[in-house]
């Protein structure tokens, strides 16, 4: 049975990491639903989220593997600049974008996380729901080369909004990009660019905390069992979102969260 609901664990932290939809969020709820101990458990977090984060630098590694190197070429070789100038541009856009979740992360991270409860997790995902129905029409039409260092700035911030427990980071910068008139599927890459400077600073503070409680070498299989789920689905479950974005469908994630806020204000009154 243990190993059974790490598995649930592992598919629910992949189905939801990548969908606008908060997969803290979820896993809270499901804590809450089921009186789940195991959700406590930091390090099984640290394994499933590192699950997810493999499975989506599988999908975007070539080009991560671009950028990286067009960022150093433009540094060290002056004659080759030209070529690599917009590679080099969208990575300083990625830094911009990242600058203010990082200070405000070291900031507040610690104290607006003890601030989730299972009825303020009800208005975050209300806040998800409105968000993502407000741009259900946006149509915008920039590509790569045509953001501007006051979109990356502007998305930036409103990143900072996803350090909110319970507020989807993938929903809420997807919905920034749209707002600054980015095409759908720029809009889809440049999220999950942001997701990767993120993800690996909360990993780097995830392994100092591993470090000092490490896990029991009995949960370790289990553990991995659930890592491996969570990335399995992780590719699958963005797959699905960038089929729906790509068609325009983006405010279906609007009704889901609509839908899961009533369920908590009743289930839960």
């Amino acid at each position: 049975m243990k190993y059974v609901v790490y598995i649930l664990l592992g598919i629910l932290q992949g189905f939801t990491e990548p969908l606008p939809i908060s997969s803290s969020g979820h896993l809270f709820l499901f804590k809450n639903i089921f009186n789940v101990e195991m959700l406590n458990d930091l390090n099984f977090e640290i394994f499933v989220n590192f699950g997810s984060f493999l499975a989506i630098l599988f999908i975007f590694l070539p080009e991560i593997l671009k950028l990286i190197k067009s960022f150093f070429t433009y540094i060290f070789n002056k004659k080759k600049r030209k070529m690599v100038q917009e590679n080099f541009k969208y990575c300083m856009l990625i830094i911009i974008s990242s600058i203010p979740v990082g200070i405000m992360g070291l900031l507040f991270k610690s104290k607006l996380e003890s601030i989730l409860t299972i009825k303020w997790l009800g208005v975050t995902f209300l806040i998800t729901a409105l968000s993502l129905f407000l741009v259900k029409n946006v149509n915008g039409k920039k590509e790569d080369k045509d953001i501007t260092y006051k979109d990356a700035l502007i998305i930036g911030l409103l990143q900072v909004v996803a350090l909110i427990p319970g507020i989807s980071r993938s929903g809420i910068v997807l919905v920034g990009c749209l707002l600054c008139k980015l095409k759908k599927e720029t809009a889809l890459k440049y999220t999950f660019m942001l997701y990767f400077p993120v993800s690996i600073a909360s990993m780097g503070l995830g392994i100092l905390d591993f470090i000092e409680t490490p896990a029991s070498y009995s949960l370790f299989l289990p553990y991995m069992i659930g890592m491996v789920f969570a990335g399995f689905v992780t590719y699958l479950s963005y797959q699905w979102l960038s089929n729906i974005v790509k068609k325009g469908k983006l405010w279906k994630f609007s009704i889901y969260c609509l839908c899961l806020a009533l369920f908590i204000f009743i289930y839960f009154r």
